[in-house]
């Protein structure tokens, strides 16, 4: 059974992870827990009901259940991402997010779609290294001007 948890706005992750630290700490029969970034204010929560109802007792920021079963089919929309095509150009400014240079800006010199490739200039480097990574283990930090 999935039901819908009232929440303060902006203050949903906190809920998550109090219900989650109450779960753990009492072995509560909670399967899962899941906030949609687009529903400000609600969170999901799947379980039998008596479990949904002692997780949330006495967590701050809980405003109520809704007490009505959500079906999946209602929710599998939030749960499945959407493939977007991303598109980067030379000149962009990306942010590596996996390899070895996590975490570093760069900026991007070389596409090659047919690879799935992208070469790049690391800025914090004292020397300019062209560095080939792949599409996916960037994002687009800023757009050339």
């Amino acid at each position: 059974m999935i039901l819908t948890i009232r929440t303060t706005t902006g203050r949903e992750n906190i809920v998550i992870d109090n219900i989650e630290k109450k779960v753990r700490a009492e072995g509560l029969n909670i399967k899962s827990i899941f906030h949609p970034e687009e529903l400000r204010g609600y969170i999901f929560i799947e379980g039998n009901i008596d479990d949904i109802e002692d997780a949330i007792k006495g967590i701050p920021h809980v405003r109520g259940i809704i007490p009505r079963e959500v079906k999946f089919s209602d929710v599998e929309r939030f749960l499945i991402p959407e493939k977007q095509e991303i598109k980067i150009e030379e000149s962009d400014i990306v942010e590596i997010i996996g390899g070895p240079f996590k975490g570093e800006k760069a900026k991007v010199k070389r596409i090659d779609e047919s690879k799935k490739e992208i070469t790049v200039e690391l800025l914090e480097a004292a020397i300019p290294i062209p560095v080939t990574i792949p599409i996916t283990s960037v994002r687009i930090s800023e757009k050339k001007k």
